[in-house]
């Protein structure tokens, strides 16, 4: 059973490979993606995540779900030498960079907690799959009808990084005035998909460099478009391309 919603201001796409799955299976998951809305989403007023940049809430107040997101976005920070920061520039916060894939691998989750064994859970294009292999294509970040790759991912996690849909909403938090224009995407197949999210951001907001951190990523791999249309891949990347994964 598939289905496809806009929630998160992006397209979300359940699909869970049993005829037992039921529409009433899919609604809890979808219910989750728009209780996470509710509560990271700074274009929402009444968010959580808003009223802390409004100075409403103090850390002690905060929900145990916004605890745990700014642990993690302080543990990512670390972990890439400062190019992961929800903090910006202006001083509010903006966890979007880590929550997609939080949730995408929450919601993943909550599916086997129902029982069920194949499936992919797809947000805005980073992905969750698990038990069969899924086919999960790369677009071109300049012609987004064509794919330049075709993935066969099991148990793992797709993530993308670029401008090429959303504009510029990502930055150089080590150096503000940084014109974010070296790449055009940068994809990462990681164990999965919050740890592909979470380091495909902060690798995109490195430019170049950003594959080569990927490179010494264990247990990772990447996929980079410059904006020449180069593309450069990890030397583990190619195992993915194949049918029968190595």
């Amino acid at each position: 059973m598939k289905e496809t919603r806009i929630l998160m201001g992006m397209p979300v796409t359940i699909d869970i490979a049993d005829i037992s799955a039921t529409g009433e299976a899919l609604q809890k998951v979808f219910s989750y993606f728009e209780y996470v809305d509710q509560k990271f989403s700074t274009y929402k007023t009444a968010s959580e995540i808003s009223r802390i940049n409004r100075g409403e809430l103090a850390p002690v107040d905060y929900s145990d779900d916004m605890k745990e997101v700014f642990r993690l976005a302080e543990e990512t920070k670390q972990l890439t030498r400062e190019y992961f920061n929800i903090k910006k520039p202006d001083g509010s916060y903006d966890p979007s960079g880590l929550v997609k894939g939080w949730a995408i691998y929450r919601a993943a989750e909550l599916i086997k907690g129902l029982g069920f064994k194949e499936y992919y859970v797809d947000a805005g294009g980073d992905i969750e799959a698990r038990g069969k292999v899924w086919k999960i294509g790369i677009k071109n970040p300049f012609q987004q009808k064509e794919i330049v790759k075709v993935l066969y991912i099991q148990d793992r996690g797709v993530a993308t990084s670029g401008t090429y849909i959303r504009g510029d909403h990502i930055y150089d938090p080590t150096n503000s005035g940084t014109n974010m224009d070296e790449i055009a995407s940068l994809t990462i197949i990681g164990p999965n998909v919050y740890e592909a999210d979470r380091f495909a951001t902060a690798a995109f907001a490195m430019g170049q460099a950003g594959i080569y951190f990927v490179e010494n990523l264990e247990g990772f791999e990447g996929y980079m478009i410059d904006q020449h249309g180069q593309a450069t891949m990890t030397t583990g990347f190619e195992a993915f391309t194949k049918e029968v994964l190595q």
